[in-house]
């Protein structure tokens, strides 16, 4: 009687490889969240080219920082799919929101870096593409808060729904600190960021268009501390980061040459004493090297 192809010797290899990558991982970020002193970690991980999934604490909330803004680039490339928006669509460019708290208005603080160009256009227009660029590459708050107002918090959430991504709640833009004092803030976890990233990998991210223009402005991200930082220089990584004073998170698909991608995500929380890690970057370069070596190279 022939084996099952579940017993042959190779997949019996096959197993055996994903059980020591799995136990290597759990033990390497054990091994780093004790170095770093991190107090909160999550990591959800998928490879398109081993199909190898491993999570930890994956269903776990943080505070999403800077990476809700994956859900309002969905929700941007939603409206265009459907009609209901134009990507070259002009935006008023005005530096005044309304606190989901207690609907009083309140401004950004406009001096940093990142709203440099955006600032410059105070009065004037900017397209809905040119405001999803900069909200990514650049994590400008400026230009999210501007997309948050056009394409509204409903269809945020409408967009997560629509795709049956769980773990990821935007109630409203940045900055608003009566709603964060308030304790109403964004959220994410990493099996839904993950969730997220595999759709826009996949092409799934309502078609392959628009999933392909959304990893196109993922992949000019400016800030490559995280993810990238653990891997080869020739490596391309459409991410996206989110860091505040005591989390830091980066969700990205990685490519490498020859192989097909994989979608990592990893969240962080530490105590405000603690100041800014490596841990992202170590974890990144621990799951880089596990499958460097499941490929035997």
């Amino acid at each position: 009687m022939a084996k099952s192809p579940a017993q042959t010797p190779d997949a019996v290899d096959v197993r055996q490889s994903v059980a020591k990558a799995e136990q290597s991982l759990y033990a390497s970020v054990l091994a780093i969240r004790g170095r770093h002193e991190i107090e909160r970690l999550g990591i959800a991980f998928y490879d398109a080219e081993t199909t190898l999934q491993w999570s930890y604490n994956a269903d776990l909330a943080f505070h999403a920082a800077s990476t809700m803004k994956l859900a309002v680039l969905l929700a941007v490339f939603r409206q265009y799919t459907r009609g209901e928006l134009t990507l070259d669509e002009p935006v008023h460019v005005r530096n005044k929101f309304v606190s989901i708290y207690d609907r009083k208005p309140y401004m950004l603080d406009i001096n940093r870096d990142t709203e440099g160009e955006i600032y410059d256009h105070l009065g004037r227009t900017m397209s809905v593409k040119q405001l999803a660029y900069y909200m990514i590459t650049c994590s400008s708050n400026f230009a999210t808060n501007l997309l948050v107002d056009v394409v509204g918090v409903p269809v945020i959430q409408t967009a997560l729904d629509e795709l049956k991504i769980d773990g990821i709640r935007v109630l409203r833009g940045v900055e608003d600190h009566g709603a964060f004092e308030a304790g109403l803030n964004n959220e994410v976890t990493a099996n839904g960021l993950l969730k997220l990233l595999r759709l826009v990998a996949e092409g799934k991210a309502y078609g392959e268009e628009a999933s392909a223009q959304m990893r196109e402005i993922l992949l000019d991200q400016r800030y490559k501390s995280g993810i990238p930082a653990g891997l080869p220089q020739a490596a391309r990584v459409a991410h996206k980061t989110g860091n505040i004073s005591t989390v830091h998170h980066d969700a990205g698909i990685v490519y490498l040459e020859g192989r097909k991608p994989y979608v990592l995500v990893i969240l962080t929380q530490f105590s405000s004493e603690t100041g800014r890690t490596t841990a992202v970057a170590d974890v990144s370069r621990d799951i880089y090297e596990c499958l460097a070596g499941m490929n035997g190279g």
